[in-house]
């Protein structure tokens, strides 16, 4: 597949990087065509970014030749019009460059990559991310995904700010420490004072979202069932509409709760989006979740009153 002309991905990078889940049909084969509403989806939905074969794209489940089918059929469809991120994250480096030199030759505009759980010190820390930049290549922009309650690595504000001032293909951070509010402050309080400012997208299912962007965050890089509820919160916030952004946000609130569930999270979503005929099945590849009855019936509840409140809203 020909590069592709591909959307800049830098520091000035902002708005709502989707993160795609993978769909598949019933049997965990790769289900392109539902790949192709998903991509139209979001982008109708307003999303500035998307990022693929993250840690809710299931990405540790699919072989190397389906990871490059995957991320070339999302490529294909979004044609260049905004940015496309690919998690990298791997064993070990050799993995990560060949990833990484497949997918931004096929077009993708960066790379995300999170710590390993074997790292143990702030040095450990900052050497990884100077192998990651070396590695994926100094062209290649990088996002440093800071997930502790997943990674079990936690990243001191003081280690993300040398990072960013020796590594300059950094160039975004995907911030879910929780709780992490008080980090997004300290580091633009860092960029204020004289540091480089790199972007600060959240995730987390964006259930801190308002509060994030009140601490100056640059929006979400997350996914949710309804992505439009991000977009329309960052578009209000960025006019200043800060008491409407909290409003919608509110009126969202039960679903993102329900969702942000650990380890079932992905199976609601995926149901949702099934349910809202973006995609064909809510199959997880194994080994994966399932819902019970019960969590399908609360699912359904959560969903009809979510629609009372928007008719509600608007």
């Amino acid at each position: 597949m020909p590069d592709l002309t591909k959307a800049a991905f830098t520091e000035a990078a902002r708005g709502v990087y989707v993160i795609a889940p993978t769909p598949f049909m019933e049997n965990g084969v790769l289900d392109m065509e539902s790949t192709d509403r998903m991509v139209d989806f979001f982008l109708e939905k307003g999303a500035d970014g998307l990022t693929v074969l993250g840690m809710m794209g299931e990405a540790p489940k699919l072989t190397l030749e389906e990871s490059q089918a995957f991320v070339q059929r999302v490529l294909a469809r979004v044609q260049g019009r905004v940015p496309v991120i690919v998690g990298v994250s791997a064993a070990g480096f050799a993995q990560m460059g060949a990833l990484s030199e497949m997918v931004m030759g096929d077009g993708a505009s960066g790379v995300m990559v999170a710590p390993p759980s074997s790292l143990k010190s702030d040095e450990q820390i900052v050497n990884y991310y100077s192998m990651v930049a070396e590695t994926v290549g100094e062209q290649t922009p990088f996002v440093l995904q800071d997930f502790p309650l997943v990674t079990n690595v936690f990243v001191p504000v003081s280690v993300i700010l040398k990072i960013v001032g020796e590594l300059p293909n950094c160039v975004c951070l995907k911030h879910e420490d929780w709780p992490g509010l008080t980090k997004v402050s300290a580091l633009r309080s860092a960029s204020d004072e004289g540091a480089r400012r790199i972007s600060i997208l959240c995730g987390n299912g964006g259930l801190f979202l308002p509060e994030e962007l009140a601490r100056g965050a640059d929006g979400a890089m997350t996914g949710f069932a309804y992505p439009e509820m991000m977009v329309e919160i960052c578009r209000l916030h960025a006019a200043g509409e800060t008491e409407r952004a909290r409003d919608v946000f509110d009126a969202y609130l039960p679903l993102v709760r329900y969702e942000q569930q650990p380890g079932l999270g992905l199976a609601l979503r995926k149901y949702t989006l099934a349910k809202r005929g973006i995609i064909a099945q809510s199959k997880l590849r194994r080994p994966g979740p399932s819902l019970s009855a019960t969590d399908i019936a609360e699912l359904e509840k959560l969903i009809a009153r979510q629609t009372a409140r928007l008719q509600h809203l608007n």
